[in-house]
């Protein structure tokens, strides 16, 4: 089992601490974090009913993340991640209609149904997919954010990652570039503790993940990604270094996935144990033991997951009751320039 599994003795969840944020903080934290959580089930349950084709990717276990960034980030701020990033795109401003239409195919999601589960982009919201190369994030991240310093602004680029991809070679030579021009980029990888179905012991013998940013001299710490506190702490922290003009920051924040890798993966690589044993961490049951002991919260805990249940089945009627693209969708949005001459019509 590993460290972070071994340091949490009691789960959090059963005897709540001071809380340290106020009442609508925690509100916040949860409505979002409960309204991925709501999305992502009833995405599988429409996968299940073959509504939904092709490859998808859950959140579900890591809310946490998306909760405690998006109660630091501004909207100004960029944000690029992976494949599993419904979450993340819901967490930047993305509806849940759009979202489920985009993985219904359906031409009103927010890649016009040509992205699908793993391509969601939106430039209203400063969400740069959402792309499904492993680790093809990191270096268009890095270039986001020099964009930003080449323009002059305060604002950063999140540049998300799973431990997979903390092997790539690109990781490397953006970590390099970023540090040398000192460009204003937050590289946060969510170690969920597999890259597909291989544990990070067995691909790497660094597994303390944050401390590939010591080669280069870059601040880089462990955060529990299992607490939208912590990570709201973390982020805090690093987003105002970086604002300063001080270059990049690397968080490895250390999560959980309870389900499989996609839609096809049993998961049979790890223990019952170890899953419960993160399951008993539940950001979501954490959050809403403090909202209702500490803070007596019963009537707006319910009122949220009432409101949050009518959102999600109106996104799956709304993505049902969608049209699918039309065929000449297809020569749409591939070229800035219009008149590209190979396109056959």
């Amino acid at each position: 089992m590993n460290t972070m599994v071994e340091n949490k003795k009691k789960p959090r969840g059963k005897k709540n601490p001071e809380p340290r944020f106020s009442k609508e903080q925690y509100l916040q934290w949860y409505e979002l974090m409960l309204r991925i959580r709501r999305f992502e089930e009833r995405a599988l349950v429409m996968y299940g009913q073959q509504k939904i084709r092709g490859f998808c990717h859950v959140y579900i276990g890591q809310e946490a993340i998306t909760a405690g960034m998006e109660s630091v980030l501004r909207k100004e701020d960029a944000i690029v991640t992976a494949y599993r990033q419904h979450g993340t795109a819901i967490g930047r401003g993305i509806s849940t209609r759009t979202a489920m239409a985009e993985l219904y195919g359906k031409a009103t999601g927010c890649n016009k149904g040509k992205g699908g589960s793993m391509h969601f982009f939106s430039a209203e919201h400063h969400y740069f997919g959402g792309n499904g190369i492993v680790g093809a994030q990191i270096p268009i991240g890095t270039g986001i954010a020099f964009a930003e310093k080449y323009r002059g602004t305060d604002n950063l680029c999140v540049t998300m990652f799973g431990d997979g991809a903390a092997r790539q070679g690109a990781l490397h030579e953006s970590f390099n570039m970023a540090m040398n021009w000192k460009i204003p980029v937050l590289y946060i990888v969510e170690n969920n503790q597999y890259a597909m179905g291989t544990s990070v012991k067995r691909t790497s013998n660094v597994t303390d993940l944050y401390k590939l940013g010591y080669s280069y001299d870059m601040p880089s710490e462990p955060v529990d990604g299992m607490s939208p506190e912590a990570v709201h702490d973390a982020i805090t922290k690093a987003a105002e270094y970086i604002r300063a003009g001080n270059g990049p920051y690397f968080l490895e924040i250390k999560t959980y996935r309870y389900k499989g890798h996609s839609v096809s993966d049993p998961a049979t690589y790890r223990s019952k144990e170890e899953l419960n044993t993160y399951k008993e961490m539940d950001p979501i049951e954490t959050v809403e033991a403090t909202l209702l002991n500490q803070f007596k919260a019963e009537d707006e805990v319910n009122a949220i997951k009432e409101a949050i249940k009518l959102e999600i089945d109106e996104a799956v009627e709304f993505a049902e009751n969608s049209p699918y693209p039309d065929p000449s969708e297809l020569y749409v949005d591939n070229y800035v320039q219009e008149d590209y001459p190979y396109i056959m019509d």
